[in-house]
């Protein structure tokens, strides 16, 4: 059987957490990659690579993921969220491989109240979110063997993150403002790691139990990103008071949803992954960093 396993988008956060857990499962063979190696937008150099190393697998963990910036630099943001998911999708048809592409939550434009299903329409509010819909659709236009992950809130020891960024913020201010009116679910990247590999062991390496189609998955429970902060002040120890604001008194140039927090039943049910809570994850991953 190939257990060849091709993961894009190597450096970021999610990308690093897979690359750390793949020494423990030395069935797998992993192939990362990132811009430097692969250029993912480009067809000819995929297809090229893709005949080269023949995966079984296609873990895309490459996105374009600053939100702000995304406003005026559309067009790379289009071509890392929505045109590479389709050049992948369209090599590992060719390939017969099977594409895990990781999505997000801003698809939606958090008008609800309650989590969001895969159910849901999308209606992003942002180029960011418009973009990484586009990629979903553009995946599914060409084949039916993915599973499109939407998560939230992604954050690890790794990278720039919210978590690692308010945590250097609060060591050098007395105190931090920050919204209190959009509500999430914030995401170990390492659960998320460890859940694609469950993924591809419980059911893409058993062709019979795999089960294409869109999932959302998130730590479980919500907050809202000054609680979140307050959270990871306490367990990192940083002495700094947490003022919450409103969004309207903190502008940006992208909107966020105000709501979206995911309902993770189906990503649960199919795969039979259990999702620890997110204080929980957020300790174990402070826990790490110190």
């Amino acid at each position: 059987m190939n257990s060849k396993i091709l993961v894009t988008g190597a450096n970021g956060q999610l990308g690093n957490e897979l690359r750390r857990l793949c020494k423990t499962f030395p069935g797998l063979e992993f192939i990362f990659t990132d811009v430097d190696m692969l250029d993912i937008t480009n067809p000819d150099a995929v297809s090229v690579f893709m005949e080269a190393s023949k995966p079984a697998i296609v873990v895309n963990c490459a996105a374009y993921t600053d939100v702000e910036k995304a406003e005026e630099d559309v067009k790379n943001a289009r071509k890392v969220n929505a045109l590479a998911p389709q050049v992948l999708a369209a090599a590992c048809a060719m390939q017969s491989a099977f594409l895990i592409h990781v999505s997000t939550d801003y698809v939606f434009d958090g008008t609800k109240t309650e989590p969001y299903t895969e159910e849901d329409t999308p209606n992003p509010i942002s180029v960011y979110g418009s973009s990484k819909l586009e990629g979903e659709e553009k995946i599914q236009t060409v084949f039916d063997d993915y599973v499109i992950l939407r998560t939230s809130w992604l954050y690890s020891e790794y990278g720039s993150n919210f978590m690692r960024n308010i945590i250097s913020k609060g060591k050098e201010n007395a105190f931090v403002e920050v919204v209190d009116d959009q509500v999430g679910s914030p995401t170990y990247a390492r659960d998320l790691a460890n859940s694609i590999i469950d993924i591809i062991i419980k059911s893409i390496l058993n062709p019979q139990a795999y089960l294409p189609g869109i999932y959302h998955y998130a730590n479980q429970g919500s907050c809202s990103w000054a609680e979140f902060t307050q959270e990871i002040f306490k367990l990192a120890k940083v002495d700094c008071e947490v003022r919450p604001i409103s969004t309207d008194k903190y502008p940006t140039k992208a909107k966020r949803p105000v709501f979206s927090v995911l309902d993770t039943t189906k990503v649960r049910s199919s795969f039979g992954i259990g999702i620890p809570n997110w204080r929980d994850s957020l300790k174990e991953c402070i826990g790490q960093l110190q």
